[in-house]
């Protein structure tokens, strides 16, 4: 094993490789396995002055370092003296599970990748020879993903804290509300959502009315569900209606009932949706498109806590809790006079605005993982998980539907799998397959939320462009920026660029 120079030691380092808080300033470790002591050398020169190197010539020595050394980086040759570097990193993960495998490779065996890929769950291949600045940067790709699921492991355990003191006031009711409503229902860490979560976690002990806004597919919906689960009304009712999906009689009579006789077909009496949610919550979801009539009655409700049914000359003292959404501007809607202004008002006491999912595309990854495991358990599939690639083009759409957009997708891919055990770009739908983050790839401003992944492959996608652009042709355009032509046409069929 070749020795460790002092400088890339650090004293401050003690502990198991499971530690789960890298002190600030304290650098990243990082194992290398190779027989070969010239690549070892070449990557220690490479990485060994932004991280602490450890590097290993078999899979036995590289085990012993994972067992005393805090690793959060290792890189594997595929092949190893007394055991195959699949083998090496499937006895790896059960020495430091969360440490981020990558492999270096020489050749392509099918069999052996396959393997690596499912087995030994690698995050990402280096081919020899190699860029030192492409090692470098897969690198930091790498620590990033490291210490983003550390970011995550410690919300995780936060909120299963939290769960716990839930259960215990109420477990049956608990069970119920973290399978289909709880907030960690609701998946995501961006900062977007991050400020979402606070506001839910705020409003939900209120009986505060709630503006949900946002597009369609952002999930209004379940956020709505999961203000009231969380709340103080949760063992009561929720009733949601979809203001635009009945004309305005019928949408009156499902929110305040009707008297029997009241209309043509009113055989008997029938309780609206407010007083059979007594004491509960209705969700008004689509508020924007009620009318002037509606929108009088439902500020009288609002205002007074009273409801008169149709047909009856009576009113009805009703105590619930309203939560309303909609994809509309309703500000611009009052300025348009479509919505009244003091209704607007009374429904935004408190709102909260449900970004798009290209505003926040760090969560996709983990909305994708999360929609891929149900669909696989769904549809009876073996499907573990998605190349670099697939997920790049996932990353770079814009999804204009959003989220469920994206679950359709997933959904679709999982069904139209076969014996497939992991999603590849060319299973993907044709329109994400040829996705880029903008409709022109030169652009200067990247969308917000973006990946480090997805940015740096807009950044590849304009200087590829301009330098095609610039010299008339790819072997030019190579000389230009440094690589190969070989290279710059596979890098160009990555990037989704026709040539």
């Amino acid at each position: 094993m070749a020795p460790e120079p002092a400088d890339r030691q650090s004293s401050s380092i003690d502990g198991s490789p499971e530690d789960a808080l890298r002190p600030e300033g304290v650098r990243h470790g990082i194992l290398i396995v190779d027989d070969e002591p010239a690549i070892l050398e070449s990557l220690e020169l490479t990485l060994g002055g932004d991280y602490v190197v450890h590097t290993a010539p078999s899979g036995e020595e590289g085990l012993a370092i994972l067992e005393a050394h805090p690793v959060a980086l290792v890189i594997s040759d595929q092949v190893l003296p007394s055991m195959s570097g699949v083998e090496f990193l499937e006895r790896a993960i059960e020495i430091n599970p969360r440490a981020i495998r990558m492999m270096l490779t020489g050749y392509a065996d099918i069999g052996s990748l396959a393997r690596a890929i499912n087995s030994g769950r690698i995050y990402r291949y280096i081919s020899k020879p190699w860029e030192p600045d492409e090692v470098r940067l897969n690198v930091r790709r790498a620590l990033e993903a490291y210490d983003l699921a550390t970011e995550n492991t410690q919300l995780a355990s936060a909120l299963a804290d939290a769960n716990e003191r839930l259960r215990a006031e109420n477990l049956y009711l608990r069970r119920e509300v973290e399978r289909k409503y709880a907030f960690d229902r609701i998946i995501g860490s961006s900062p977007a959502m991050n400020r979402v979560f606070e506001v839910m976690e705020k409003v939900a002990e209120t009986d505060a009315t709630v503006l949900i806004t946002g597009e369609t597919g952002t999930g209004k919906d379940l956020v709505a569900r999961a203000i009231h689960y969380s709340g103080r009304r949760k063992d009561r009712r929720f009733l949601a209606q979809n203001c635009a999906s009945l004309p305005d009689t019928l949408l009156e009579s499902e929110l305040f009932g009707h008297t029997r006789g009241a209309f043509t077909g009113a055989h008997a009496e029938k309780k609206g949706l407010f007083e059979v949610a007594h004491r509960g919550t209705v969700f008004l979801d689509e508020v924007g498109e009620t009318h002037p009539g509606m929108q009088v009655r439902l500020l009288r409700v609002l205002q007074d806590g009273e409801i008169r049914p149709l047909g009856s000359s009576d009113t009805r003292r009703v105590d619930v809790r309203i939560v309303a959404a909609t994809n509309r501007d309703l500000r611009k809607e009052v300025t348009e006079g479509r919505f009244r202004e003091d209704l607007y008002y009374r429904l935004r006491v408190v709102e909260i605005e449900l970004p798009p999912l290209r505003d926040r595309r760090s969560d996709i990854p983990l909305l994708a993982h999360s929609f891929l495991d149900a669909s696989s358990q769904k549809m009876g599939r073996d499907i573990r998980g998605f190349t670099n690639a697939a997920m790049d083009r996932m990353v770079s759409y814009s999804w204009s539907g959003n989220v469920r957009e994206l679950e359709n997708e997933i959904e679709r891919t999982v069904a139209l799998a076969g014996d497939a055990d992991t999603v590849t770009v060319d299973m993907l739908s044709e329109h994400i397959r040829g996705a880029i983050p903008d409709a022109d790839p030169r652009v200067d401003d990247l969308p917000p939320g973006m990946t480090m992944n997805a940015a740096v492959d807009a950044l590849k996608r304009r200087m590829i462009l301009d330098a095609i652009q610039e010299t008339g042709s790819k072997t030019r355009a190579a000389e230009q920026l440094g690589v190969p032509r070989q290279s710059l046409q596979k890098m160009m069929k990555r990037l989704g660029l026709k040539a």
